[in-house]
């Protein structure tokens, strides 16, 4: 029997999550992505607490962003990750752990991972 997408993308996030857990220390860059936006949070998986976010679909990013970037695209994923690398930094988070979510590690969620990299994140 033939897996719907839905049910492909829970089986890679679950196969994911296995591998991947957030500490105090080193907190989990967790990504979510929709048709239109694209989410992301890094959580302490120990005490169940996001600590900071980001997404396209806030006003700070609209304020961020020019005509030609959309929320849909991969400069509009680069500028998410550039604006929770710098939330993160003002908290104090400098290393997280990856979670890609079950994606695929290209297109927005690469340009994201690149951004927060270019704003500080190391992982």
């Amino acid at each position: 029997m033939k897996l719907t997408k839905e049910q492909a993308l829970q089986r890679r996030h679950r196969r994911v999550r296995g591998k991947v857990s957030g500490t105090e220390g080193r907190p989990r860059l967790a990504v979510h992505r929709s048709l239109q936006h694209i989410y992301a949070q890094i959580i302490d998986d120990v005490n169940g607490r996001t600590l900071v976010a980001a997404s396209t679909n806030e006003p700070a990013f609209r304020e961020l962003i020019s005509d030609t970037v959309k929320a849909s695209n991969i400069a509009g994923s680069k500028a998410v990750g550039e604006m929770l690398a710098k939330r993160a930094k003002d908290a104090g988070i400098n290393t997280v752990v990856f979670d890609r979510g079950g994606y695929p590690y290209h297109g927005r969620v690469k340009a994201l991972a690149d951004g927060s990299r270019e704003g500080g994140l190391e992982f």
